[in-house]
């Protein structure tokens, strides 16, 4: 694992500084690869590759990048790890070719050389590259299948650059950072910023699975090499063609029991020591249960609790690894200890990012790091079997919706109040009512849902952090679209993909990327082989949701290993108390960052608006508190980067 940044400067007539320019990108990233750093420049082109190390797989200096072909003739950076890299330079010593080095880097010059771009079609794994071919004057870019690892490119006025995260642009000289205004609306909506966009104009993530190429006359291609929609499709005519019904359940779950175990054992190539995120949930447990079933040595566990009862899942993890015998750490989080991670985050994440369980993800990072380089993390497992729990909600909800009358009259009526009155009526009527701390918000985002029965628009609305509403508020709208998915399947279904395509990629991903890396650690994610993903593509929405069971096929597996009572509860997600900490510790923060004479400084939002969800959220006024979070992430983010 490592970090890359370069660029390509169509209009440069001085190469003097080149090597300055490359060097400062690429050193800004050094947290994330410490162990080493090449460059590599091709004057005649004003092109320039650099590259930190964070040593994985052959540790000695035969591993350093940028890497070349042995004819120098096609020159690599390269973040991430193909773990069957061994399977194909078998196959590629077969036909000829011969090796210098133990790295997948070297496997991956050489398959291009062989297959050129399908050659990512044969790897099993998780990347972010940059490859120069100086024959063809081109520069290609690809980013993995499911985006594990991030990748950056900006283009404007004759100059391409790259890199694995934003902070590198900012030691270009010619790099013209303009906030984007629609990408900071969807950031409001959603806690994240979706690819292709990025905060900045001109500026965006490639796409996973896809790749980019730019040719010598500056002419950009960027075309798909990988889409989970596929399979989901090939899953239709399969059930359609009876192909499920002929095979039992159980066949099904041995079948895939051994894709999991084979896809898990594959993540521990390493010549460094491995472990494992374990959080007691379905994921990270059956991670752990597969791969600690055929090991002779306990793996090493790790986990972050809370002392708030509520958002605390520590003490079943505990359970869960002395019941697999495994080498088990954790640690408490205090308010002291989260505060002293918030002022970090705006460098960590050098693009706005809302998600609070980035704080416990970089503690655990940190409690990790100090006895393994790789650690496993089970992230995926969600989107892939149907396991959050607004997939069910949101299914029976568009079930009653759709026999509801007057739902418009109903609508136009809920407009007639503020959500001010609301609150006030819930208040009156508070003991006869289901209890809500955001009555307001709740309101407001039950006017949204009513207003369409689209399963992604009202999956969308049920996760919103701003609405439409408060956009408008703010002074602001958001005009890029979110993501289209071909609504060929069913309900669940179409929610998994939007899912998988947005959400993980751009906010799970990001999260464990970034609070892993800024302690150089690497991160892998077991479960998004995509041997896995495929598989259950193609599996029927049965074997995930059936009669209100989440991970159904997945339990079924896991409770081979596991017993039930230690794995069937509510399902908590990781992440920090909100709610308990906006009155205490984090208010001086809010009333540093937000507070209305700094707002209208700044000009950005209607300072009034931010200062009435500010007064409604210390004082329990029905707000959602992760809009004073998302807020506040941006205006640290803004300080530190614009």
């Amino acid at each position: 694992m490592c970090r890359i940044a370069g660029f390509w400067d169509f209009n440069y007539k001085n190469n003097n500084n080149i090597e300055d320019i490359i060097i400062a990108m690429r050193d800004v990233l050094t947290y994330g690869g410490p162990d080493d750093a090449g460059i590599y420049v091709d004057n005649n082109y004003s092109l320039a590759f650099g590259h930190r190390r964070l040593s994985i797989l052959d540790l000695s200096p035969l591993g350093r990048q940028p890497m070349s072909s042995d004819d120098g003739s096609l020159w690599i950076t390269y973040n991430g790890e193909v773990y069957n890299f061994w399977e194909i330079r078998d196959e590629l010593k077969s036909k000829g070719y011969k090796f210098k080095s133990r790295t997948d880097t070297e496997v991956i010059i050489k398959a291009y050389e062989e297959w050129g771009i399908d050659c990512v079609h044969k790897f099993r794994g998780m990347w972010a590259f940059a490859l120069w071919d100086k024959m063809e004057g081109k520069l290609i870019l690809c980013r993995d299948r499911v985006g594990v690892k991030p990748l950056y490119w900006y283009y404007k006025d004759g100059l391409f650059i790259f890199a694995s995260e934003l902070k590198a642009f900012h030691k270009h000289p010619e790099f013209k950072k303009k906030l984007d205004l629609n990408a900071l609306a969807l950031y409001l909506e959603l806690g994240y910023i979706t690819a292709p966009y990025s905060i900045f104009e001109n500026t965006y993530k490639l796409k996973p699975g896809h790749f980019l190429e730019i040719n010598k006359e500056g002419n950009i291609r960027e075309a798909k090499y990988w889409d989970i929609e596929d399979y989901y499709k090939e899953g239709l005519e399969l059930q359609n063609n009876g192909y499920w019904q002929k095979i039992s359940e159980n066949e099904i779950a041995d079948e895939l029991e051994h894709i999991l175990t084979e896809s898990f054992k594959l993540r521990l190539v390493s010549d460094v020591p491995v472990g494992m995120f374990l959080s007691g949930g379905i994921d990270s447990s059956i991670v752990t249960a597969l791969l600690q079933k055929d090991s002779s040595v306990p793996i090493k566990t790790f986990t972050i609790g809370f002392h708030e009862k509520a958002y605390n899942e520590a003490e079943w993890a505990k359970k869960v690894a002395t019941y697999l015998k495994t080498d088990h750490t954790e640690l408490y989080c205090t308010p002291h200890e989260a505060l002293m991670v918030i002022p970090k985050l705006a460098e960590m994440y050098d693009e706005p990012f809302g998600d609070s369980s980035a704080i416990p993800t970089h503690l655990v990072s940190i409690l990790a790091k100090n006895k393994v380089k790789v650690s496993l993390s089970a992230d995926g497992g969600d989107e892939l079997f149907c396991g959050y729990t607004k997939y069910g909600i949101i299914k029976g909800r568009i079930q009653i919706l759709s026999r509801v009358p007057f739902k418009n009259i109903i609508r136009r009526t809920l407009d007639l109040l503020s959500p001010d009155a609301v609150f006030n009526i819930y208040n009156i009527f508070k003991p006869l009512l289901p209890r809500c701390s955001i009555v307001k918000d709740k309101y407001k985002q039950i006017k949204s849902i009513l207003s369409t029965q689209d399963v992604i628009k009202q999956s969308i609305f049920e996760t919103n952090i701003f609405m439409d509403e408060d956009l408008r508020e703010l002074g602001m709208q958001n005009n890029y679209p979110f993501l289209h998915i071909d609504d060929k399947y069913d309900d669940l279904t179409d929610m998994m993909v939007f899912d998988a395509k947005t959400y993980l990629p751009d906010d799970i991903l990001v999260k464990v990327d970034r609070a892993s890396m800024s302690v150089a650690l690497e991160g892998r994610e077991p479960l998004l082989d995509h041997k896995i993903l495929e598989y259950l593509a193609k599996l029927p929405i049965e074997y995930k949701y059936r009669d209100g069971i989440n991970k159904y096929i997945l339990k079924k597996i896991l409770y081979r290993y596991v017993p039930k009572d230690l794995i069937d509860r509510p399902k908590q997600g990781f992440s920090i108390p909100l709610h308990a900490w906006v009155k205490g510790d984090l208010k001086r923060l809010y009333m540093e960052y937000l507070n209305e004479s700094r707002l209208e400084r700044e000009g950005i939002f209607n300072a009034k608006a931010v200062g009435k969800i500010l007064n409604d959220s210390v004082n329990g006024r029905g707000v959602n508190p992760n809009k004073l979070w998302t807020l506040l992430m941006f205006e640290m983010w803004k300080e530190r980067w614009l």
